[in-house]
């Protein structure tokens, strides 16, 4: 199996707080991912590392191979690495569209002189990068509000157009924090189909945290769970679910309580 990314011994410490200790993670090139684990568990400080955001005092990241844990997180993009956020990365006073145009900006062949300019060339270059966005507007169904506000869209909604903007970026490798978020059971359904589809169709790799379990199981090949900043299990879908440990975890209590 190829491994599309992989983080090796990584370990953050914030003060006298261990975010993470030694943990490992390895996805497969064209898998779908879960990274689960309760509230406070060190998930997104982990998503961090793997962007570049964050500095691991140890351990190592590498993507297709490459180690990038000491590039900075537009070097990792150029490379074809892509996320969402927790908390929305997109701008809320800018629309799907122009969220979107924004994204694309590393694909951007023509000099700041000639787009100052308005010179023929940048003219195609620019309806290129509007026709790719309302193509994966389109596929997101988010065509209907490609010109208004995010912020004013449904949450659930803003969750769709801040996947459509990292996709944007043309990605090979997907980092997804709590996609689902906001959703309801059948926008859930929905994004299910459109990570299969992503997937099979796109060939991208793909790294989730999610708290939405039935969705985890749903989609995902792999899953690894996080507790307090260390690796508790891993496994596919189905044995995470019923593993005592994890029962326990998100439960808060011990584990032969936790299934009793």
């Amino acid at each position: 199996m190829t491994v599309s990314l992989e983080a090796k011994d990584v370990s953050v410490r914030f003060g006298g707080l261990q975010a993470l200790d030694s943990v490992e993670v390895e996805v497969g090139e064209w898998e779908i991912v879960g990274l689960i684990g309760p509230n406070g568990a060190g998930k997104t400080t982990f998503f961090n590392v793997l962007t570049g955001l964050v500095r691991p005092q140890s351990g190592t990241v590498r993507l297709r191979g490459t180690n990038v844990t000491r590039l900075p997180t537009h070097r990792r993009v150029a490379m074809g690495m892509a996320r969402t956020w927790q908390n929305l990365g997109v701008v809320p006073a800018l629309t799907p569209l122009q969220n979107l145009l924004a994204a694309q900006h590393g694909h951007i062949r023509y000099s700041p002189l000639a787009g100052m300019t308005g010179l023929p060339g940048t003219l195609l270059e620019e309806r290129e990068l509007v026709r790719n966005a309302e193509e994966i507007l389109d596929f997101l169904g988010l065509s209907e509000v490609r010109n208004e506000p995010v912020g004013g869209l449904p949450y659930g909604t803003q969750k769709l157009c801040d996947l459509a903007t990292a996709l944007a970026t043309d990605p090979t490798v997907l980092l997804l924090d709590e996609p689902s978020s906001g959703m309801g059971p059948e926008e859930m359904r929905r994004l299910g189909a459109i990570l299969s589809f992503l997937r099979k169709e796109l060939n991208l790799t793909i790294l989730m945290i999610e708290h939405h379990v039935p969705l985890v199981v749903d989609v995902c090949d792999f899953v690894y769970v996080l507790n307090f900043g260390k690796l508790l299990t891993r496994g596919e879908p189905a044995s995470v679910q019923k593993h005592p440990d994890v029962i326990a975890a998100y439960l808060g209590q011990d584990a032969d309580s936790a299934i009793a």
